[in-house]
């Protein structure tokens, strides 16, 4: 009956490896129970639990090989212990055997083997003993869920084992002729025969009714969809950092040396790696090493492109997914050591089939791993890709799908420019065909915008608005990758192609990938050829043209109320000529006492108008710093900072985090100071941004040091700030009227 409950569980399992190993449990439990059932009771559990150590212990030493586990014996099972049970419920299917996956099964079994056999040995309690395995049965079936069919023949099985042990007659003396009645007199007889006979039929019709109450209710659940336990249990997850790796391309730009990872890539008889796009030959021009993936991110708020996958952990072998038609499989088999690059994301080629030397948890939707203990230098592990090249000469007519599977990459947040609809519109219109759309908006941006390095990063609606049309000498029309990545991403969804970013390296195939090998770009979906990528970065040695040259936003015609009519002027009598002798009143004021007083009044006004501005500005800033609980405080110290941040011309977005403005902020402060640079980062504006991330999302926690802290930080940066304007800016500081006026 243990051995069955195995066949059940290892059917989410690869291969039967499993079962055997639970069967060898059952078996060994039950026969030391049998070849101790003379010896005293209390002995038998510390035998028992022994045997039990040596068969684990050498079960978790063969899947640990089996699955090319790093480390000793004692860390592989102090590591499956620990997280043997959620792994189990997050793993994906079908599970690899390892030994954090086939722990809990092997200890449950062979306690259920113990317990059972011991009340059915010792206490001649059978059908009691039964009720171990029938749990362990229950939890292997409630564990499967809705990953496989139904277990109908294991479970007949199982019923046919318990009955047939029910059968079997247990050993020992019995009277003469098997009657238990012999020996007494004929009317005791009669009377324990007539109570036997109606205890039998009570049974029997207790038997009955449960079978016609529960029997239809039981029938009904047979096509009925258990419930996954997978659901209460929470996948591995990315770090903060890797939910958006795209922010991270314009750090890793700005410092192109930093060693992130070191590859070697083994090719024995092996074709050429799969190529990367190239923006004069198409996405999948030949030549270049296929790229190494690090996210995938799929999911665009209109603010911030996120990954949105959903990691299960997952064994050496991978699960296979069936090519395109006419793609071309290639194999890259990739050694990766790991140098200087964090978080949790697994840096591969795609798509991944293998990996050893690092326990992983993998995406099937996007092809990409994750490492749920995160990446630490040296790490060392093999990953075996298989890279899909589509046919080239099908794009031009492929079709892209739609519906609701691919909802997901066809959305487009509320909130979008009127340009970047305009312009959208405008490639599409020229362009019926997906694949001439793509292509539309890769030569588009490809031509008309700078790559730099010194871009600020940013990919949300109104960055991109800037990106596309901003005006080339205010930094307009130039970006990392990021940006070119993330407009054609949204561009394409606008004409109505399913579209997604990647992140990852550019690289040799061996030798060290630097951070300057960081780049993003986009990907199209089409019918029958997966995923296809394409490049919207310019050429080094061409000069962009202006975007003015093909794109002019359509003016909006005027109501017709509003169209201006001609008009007549009306003929103007002509002019008195003046009397001889001068002007005909003389008794008014003279010119230069009008023009005098007019001048002084209104200097005056401006005085007067100037110093209430000023005294308006500063009770806006004590209300500000001091007045309310300290969460109040601090939200008015914060606001302080990004008007001092809108008043030096660097305004921030509504859709900027708080860590990500006190970023902009630094940045402000040292371009400003370009000449006398501060000795180094100002710790307290970060501090304020987490105040102020306290605030939001912790309310009433905020203390009064941490108040009087935040109110010190934003006087101390606003002085900094204005003091490194020019003199006659620092003049109109203090009394531009905008910080009382702007919305909140």
């Amino acid at each position: 009956m243990i051995g069955l409950a195995g066949a059940v569980l290892g059917r989410v399992y690869a291969g039967p490896l499993l079962t055997r190993l639970v069967l060898g449990a059952a078996v060994g439990s039950v026969l030391v129970s049998v070849a101790s059932r003379r010896l005293p009771s209390w002995l038998v559990a510390p035998v028992s639990v022994t045997a039990m150590a040596g068969w684990t212990a050498w079960s978790l030493r063969l899947t640990a090989t089996r699955a090319e586990l790093p480390g000793g014996l004692a860390d592989v099972t102090a590591d499956a212990a620990a997280n043997g049970i959620p792994r189990l419920l997050t793993a994906m299917i079908p599970v690899e055997p390892t030994p954090d996956t086939v722990l809990v099964p092997l200890v449950a079994a062979w306690l259920a083997g113990l317990a059972g056999a011991e009340v059915a040995l010792r206490a001649g309690r059978v059908l009691l003993g039964y009720l171990p395995a029938v749990l362990l049965y229950a939890a292997a079936l409630y564990v499967v869920g809705p990953n496989a069919d139904p277990a109908i023949g294991p479970t007949l099985a199982f019923v046919a084992v318990a009955s047939l042990g029910l059968a079997v007659p247990a050993a020992g003396p019995v009277t003469a002729g098997g009657d238990p009645t012999a020996g007494l007199t004929p009317a005791v007889r009669a009377a324990v025969r007539a109570r036997l006979a109606a205890a039998s039929a009570a049974g029997l019709a207790v038997v009955v009714a449960l079978a016609a109450l529960l029997g239809p209710a039981l029938a009904g659940q047979v096509d009925g969809r258990p419930v996954d336990p997978r659901r209460y249990v929470e996948p591995p997850q990315v770090e903060a950092l890797d939910e958006s790796p795209l922010i991270r391309i314009s750090g890793w730009a700005l410092n192109p040396g930093q060693k992130l990872l070191d590859v070697r890539t083994d090719r024995p008889g092996a074709p050429t790696p799969a190529p990367t796009p190239d923006p004069e030959a198409g996405p999948q021009a030949a030549g270049r090493p296929a790229p190494i993936r690090l996210a995938v991110l799929s999911d665009y708020d209109g603010v911030t492109w996120r990954i949105g996958a959903t990691y299960r952990n997952a064994g050496r072998i991978l699960p296979a997914t069936v090519p395109a038609p006419d793609s071309t499989v290639q194999t890259v088999r990739q050694e990766i050591t790991v140098a200087d690059l964090t978080g949790r994301l697994l840096p591969a080629v795609a798509t991944p089939r293998e990996v050893t030397g690092a326990r992983v948890a993998y995406d099937p939707a996007t092809g990409t791993l994750i490492r749920p203990e995160g990446l630490t230098p040296g790490l060392r592990y093999t990953v075996t890709s298989a890279v899909q090249t589509p046919d080239v000469n099908l794009l031009s007519t492929a079709d892209v799908p739609a519906g609701d599977e691919v909802a997901r990459v066809l959305r487009v947040a509320d909130g979008v420019p009127d340009p970047l609809r305009r312009l959208a519109a405008q490639l599409a219109e020229s362009n019926g065909a997906p694949y001439a759309r793509a292509a539309a908006v890769e030569q588009f941006l490809a031509e008309h915008y700078r790559l730099v390095a010194d871009a600020p990063s940013g990919h949300a609606y109104p960055n991109l608005n800037f990106f596309l049309f901003g005006p080339r000498n205010a930094g307009g029309q130039r970006g990392t990758s990021e940006q070119f990545a993330a407009a054609f991403a949204v561009l394409g969804r606008l004409a109505g192609l399913p579209t997604r970013v990647v992140v990852g390296f550019r690289s040799t195939g061996d030798g060290p990938v630097r951070a300057g090998d960081a780049y993003a770009w986009p990907e199209v979906l089409f019918d029958g050829l997966g995923w296809v990528p394409f490049d919207p970065l310019p050429r080094p040695d061409e000069e962009p043209r202006p975007v003015e040259e093909d794109f002019r936003p359509t003016p909006e015609e005027p109501p017709p109320s509003e169209v201006p009519q001609p008009t007549v002027e009306p003929t103007q009598p002509p002019e008195p000529a003046a009397a001889p002798g001068g002007p005909a009143d003389g008794g008014g004021p003279s010119t230069a006492l009008l023009v005098g007083g007019g001048t002084g009044g209104t200097l005056l006004l401006v005085v007067a108008a100037l110093l209430v501005l000023l005294l308006m500005r500063r009770a806006q800033t004590r209300a500000r710093l001091g007045r309310g609980d300290p969460g109040q405080r601090i939200a008015g110290a914060w606001r302080e900072v990004t008007d001092a941040l809108r008043l030096a011309g660097r305004p921030v977005g509504d859709d900027l985090a708080a860590t990500e403005v006190a970023a902009q902020a630094h940045r402000a402060l040292a371009e400003a100071t370009a000449a006398h640079p501060p000795a180094g980062r100002d710790a307290r504006i970060d501090e304020l941004a987490a105040l102020l991330n306290q605030v939001a999302f912790a309310p009433g926690t905020a203390t009064v040091e941490q108040a009087d802290r935040a109110a010190a930080a934003a006087s101390a940066y606003v002085t900094e700030l204005r003091a490194s304007r020019p003199r006659w800016r620092r003049l109109l500081w203090s009394v531009r009227p905008g910080p009382l006026r702007w919305h909140r």
